[in-house]
């Protein structure tokens, strides 16, 4: 088409474009072909399809996806090559399942490892650097499990597909508060432990009399705070 063609009045273009209403009649077909194949294919893929998805899996899925639009919207596109692309991906997928389950070197460098961003109550900033997790993001985590003091964490994993898993402590330990500071009100209410300060960071902690002076010896900040306990 070419642009002096185009009139923005033109609304039955906008609607339905170049193709024959009759082609709107195809496009059901051809969704509810797309629609089996795809139910197909996540079937074939195993039952983690429909739970939290490994960068693999992730993979297969956008593969799937980004073949369907085409097939969707071009009334000149067939949908044998869906087939064939669903077929493709899910032998690829059914490959790197069975060769993980063989070999568990081939599974770290695919699906890659876990990784500990939380040690005895103290965060790992190198490790959540390399991994792009954010201080806020993890301690907007602990939030949500109903932590508010990182003393009680005794590790958080990030697995290979990227969730958390949190260790806690059994009893109450100190550590920093992970009350947002603009939240006042709420963080007075902790009770502070004396003689402990806690990295303002990291959250390592240190028992003594005062205030330290000395950088943290995990994450070399010179920042700290009263530990709280609850």
């Amino acid at each position: 088409m070419r642009p002096e063609e185009i009139q923005i009045t033109d609304w039955l273009r906008i609607v339905l474009g170049e193709v024959p209403w009759i082609f709107l009649l195809e496009v059901v077909i051809r969704i509810a072909i797309i629609y089996f194949i795809l139910m197909f294919a996540m079937r074939a893929m195993g039952k983690r399809m429909s739970s939290m998805l490994s960068r693999t899996e992730m993979a297969a899925l956008v593969s799937l996806a980004a073949a369907n639009g085409v097939a969707l919207m071009d009334p000149s596109r067939g949908v044998l090559p869906i087939v064939i692309i669903a077929v493709v991906v899910v032998g690829v997928e059914r490959f790197i399942a069975w060769r993980s389950t063989q070999d568990a070197g081939f599974e770290r460098k695919v699906m890659d490892d876990m990784d500990i961003l939380v040690k005895d109550g103290a965060l790992q900033l190198g490790v959540m650097e390399r991994t792009r997790i954010t201080r806020e993001r993890l301690l907007a985590q602990f939030r949500h499990e109903d932590i508010y003091n990182l003393g009680k964490v005794q590790r958080t994993y990030m697995e290979a597909n990227g969730a958390f898993t949190i260790l806690q402590y059994p009893d109450e330990r100190p550590g920093l508060s992970i009350i947002p500071e603009i939240d006042e009100e709420l963080r007075q209410e902790q009770k502070t432990e004396p003689n402990i300060f806690a990295c303002a960071t990291c959250g390592h902690v240190e028992k003594q009399a005062q205030k330290p002076q000395t950088i943290c010896p995990n994450c070399n900040s010179q920042d700290w705070s009263p530990a709280v306990v609850s």
